[in-house]
């Protein structure tokens, strides 16, 4: 098994071998608590014009089956085609009449989609809309000791009219005021994501948590998927070392080491003593025949160091071995 170290910044190295929205209105907190509030009040210049995502697919929800519904509707934006029916054995739990988030994100990876959960904060869901992103919502139409959970997506907003649309249940634009979007949203802790293709990156994106995305698509294998997303992170932070890594692992894992080993030198560019990719491409230029240069890597990844030299060491070893023979 090939040692390959994989590498994201601050994380530790390792190896890689409807209607239904109108009811409860009263049951609200106060006001001044929300973020619309500040929002309405003095609107940010690049969130002042209106904007509504008309061409989002809506799929009318089936009791119980508002999860499934939402999410084929981020996935059609998306560009997979898929039905809400399609969805059900994938992220509907009978026994709990609905779906949870981690099935919600976990299918959309099976898809090859890359989900990415937002700031629990009301200007970013507004900025993904106004990039062009629909945003899936989860809301809390009850109490927090009753809750009744409910998905949504949202397609728009119009703070000078103070009002934010969604594609939910059976109505294919709710229209609500933020301020009681917030209160139902706030109940769920803000719960919202974004459903990308993974070559293309949220408006609101923050590098250590687009590369876990992207690194929870390597872990199932989708070394394509997760190399596209790797390589958007990279072209947004041309210095993470993390997206760098990730674009020649995922390379690697596919079997394209002349790629791999390209993105490991484009790295080394910019971090000359960066002991991962120097042992990364050590092992990919030896994968490739080139012993001598490979070992030549793996020696300058053993005297750079770090948590993992035993791992280095192991590779200068392994490719001494195949030159011996």
């Amino acid at each position: 098994m090939p040692r390959l170290a994989n590498y994201i910044e601050q994380l530790s190295a390792r190896l890689v071998p409807g209607g239904v929205l109108m009811a409860l209105l009263l049951l609200s907190g106060c006001a001044s608590q929300l973020q619309a509030t500040g929002l309405l009040r003095s609107p940010p210049a690049e969130l002042s014009h209106s904007v509504e995502l008309r061409q989002v697919a809506f799929f009318p929800q089936q009791r119980y089956q508002c999860g499934p519904a939402a999410l084929a509707t981020v996935l059609s934006w998306s560009g997979v085609a898929i039905t809400p029916e399609q969805l059900v054995p994938e992220v509907y739990l009978p026994q709990r009449h609905g779906s949870l988030q981690v099935e919600l994100t976990a299918a959309a990876r099976r898809h090859q989609r890359l989900p990415y959960v937002l700031a629990p904060d009301l200007e970013a869901v507004l900025a993904e809309v106004r990039d062009g992103h629909p945003v899936l919502v989860l809301l809390n139409l009850g109490l927090s000791w009753y809750p009744v959970w409910h998905y949504a997506v949202v397609v728009g907003f119009d703070l000078q009219r103070d009002r934010i649309v969604m594609r939910s249940g059976t109505a294919r634009r709710e229209v609500v005021s933020l301020e009681l979007f917030e209160r139902i949203w706030r109940r769920s802790k803000r719960w919202a994501m974004v459903v990308m293709p993974p070559a293309e990156l949220p408006a609101t994106a923050q590098q250590l948590p687009i590369l876990r995305a992207a690194l929870a698509l390597e872990q199932l294998g989708e070394w394509r998927t997760a190399g596209q997303a790797y390589a958007a992170a990279w072209r947004r932070w041309p210095d993470s070392r993390g997206a760098g890594m990730g674009v020649g692992n995922s390379a690697y894992g596919r079997g394209d080491y002349a790629a791999a080993a390209a993105a490991y030198r484009r790295l080394l560019e910019r971090h000359p003593r960066f002991a991962p990719a120097l042992n990364n491409l050590a092992q990919t230029l030896a994968r490739m025949g080139d012993l001598a240069a490979g070992e030549r890597y793996a020696r300058e990844a053993v005297a750079a160091g770090g948590a993992q030299r035993p791992v280095y060491s192991e590779t200068l070893r392994e490719i001494r071995d195949h030159m011996g023979q």
